[in-house]
């Protein structure tokens, strides 16, 4: 059995939600991936395939880490700066390592993801997700407008103006913090 995913946000693209296994707490930065919650490397990394639903499709073991921290580095990079030409081919890279068979099922056209070695898959995988991200909507992949907040998300709020990983954290501290200010300026 997988532990509990000790992240504040889960559910994200995936790309996302690969970029989402860093991330802040009162404590200082945790990672996923470098024992939090107590887990280790590959627990950790067995919780993240779980939480996106790749458990069943690609095993949790240290090559597989490896490519996905990779993936992961290369992600962070094109999503802080989309004109990083260096952050461009990283991701490049990582793709060069899958690609999509055209496939006939028994419902019609379809399409199989190959590996040329399945240890790549999960990362593979969480970059042509960034693709698709930037193909339907890249005005919408954004980071928390929290300073202290690293998370990313996919903007899928109806007008577009979504501005905090969760109302909840980081969205209800932004408005305590406004409506202190103003109780402190009366």
């Amino acid at each position: 059995m997988t532990a509990a995913d000790p992240r504040p946000l889960t559910g994200e693209p995936v790309a996302l939600d690969l970029l989402n296994t860093r991330w802040a707490a009162e404590g200082g930065p945790l990672d996923l991936f470098a024992g939090a919650a107590g887990l280790s490397r590959v627990e950790g990394l067995a919780v993240w395939l779980e939480s996106t639903g790749l458990a069943g499709r690609f095993r949790a073991d240290a090559p597989t880490l490896v490519h996905l921290l990779t993936a992961r580095e290369a992600l962070a990079r094109a999503v802080a700066d989309p004109a990083d030409e260096s952050a461009r081919r990283l991701v490049d890279a990582v793709l060069e390592h899958g690609r999509i068979r055209p496939t006939l099922t028994a419902e019609g056209p379809g399409e199989r993801a190959e590996f040329d070695d399945p240890t790549w898959g999960p990362a593979w995988t969480a970059a042509r997700n960034y693709l698709e991200l930037l193909d339907s909507a890249p005005g919408r992949i954004r980071k928390c407008a929290s300073e202290s907040c690293v998370l990313h998300f996919h903007d899928v709020s109806r007008n577009g103006t979504r501005r905090w990983c969760s109302m909840a954290a980081c969205g209800n501290r932004a408005k305590a913090s406004r409506h202190y200010a103003r109780t402190r300026e009366r």
